[in-house]
């Protein structure tokens, strides 16, 4: 993979695809990182592939997706919403890298068509596949009102800080900040708001990407 946070500025919400399924090439390789995460996290993982009902591919603009026949079902142990989220946005930059678009769904899908295995949740849908567009930038709300301490903050602190900012969350809320919690030590809270346990995943997904898991460790309240 190229510089992460390069991968993390390149990527954006798509909703309106290609109507088209993923190259052969394409599906190996993010079939291959699916096992390998699933080996890793314990969850069930799959990709879907030129599978078009659970976004009607043929019916446009529903739930304001169009042309979607491709995505990755976030299925795992129940109660994990938090490495739902952390695993799936790994996932996300993958196929960013690889020049797969992509949106976080946690409505809009036929639910009927993704059924979860005994004792296993769906937490969300991802959709794949290659965008009309690239989609835009979210709008962000000021460094300083999201991540704490940032003056003087070591470089690992401020690449995670920038990282954690460029994070996609539920209707662009970013409901979470984060501070430091003594010299190597990170805490973050996730605010009310929906899937809010799901974004803090993909919140610590990119501060840690970016900032380097070596360089610090997570606060752990009691």
């Amino acid at each position: 993979m190229e510089d992460i946070l390069s991968v993390m500025k390149k990527r954006h919400s798509v909703r309106r695809y290609k109507n088209l399924p993923l190259t052969e090439e394409h599906a190996r390789l993010i079939n291959e990182e699916v096992e390998k995460v699933n080996a890793e996290s314990g969850f069930s993982i799959r990709l879907m592939v030129d599978e078009p009902e659970a976004f009607k591919a043929g019916k446009p603009h529903y739930g304001s997706f169009a042309g979607c026949r491709n995505y990755l079902v976030i299925e795992g142990p129940k109660k994990n919403d938090e490495l739902a989220g952390y695993w799936g946005e790994h996932l996300v930059l993958f196929a960013q890298n690889l020049g797969v678009n992509s949106c976080w769904v946690a409505l809009t899908y036929e639910k009927s068509k993704v059924k979860a295995g005994e004792g296993r949740e769906i937490y969300v849908v991802i959709a794949l596949g290659y965008g009309e567009s690239e989609g835009v930038p979210h709008k962000s709300k000021p460094a300083d009102k999201l991540v704490k301490g940032l003056e003087g903050a070591p470089d690992w602190y401020r690449k995670g800080a920038e990282g954690a900012i460029l994070a996609p969350t539920a209707i662009n809320q970013q409901q979470f900040r984060i501070e430091p919690c003594g010299e190597n030590t990170v805490k973050i809270k996730a605010l009310p708001g929906p899937c809010r346990k799901i974004d803090l995943g993909i919140v610590k997904y990119h501060f840690e990407a970016c900032a380097g898991k070596e360089n610090f460790t997570w606060f752990e309240e009691d």
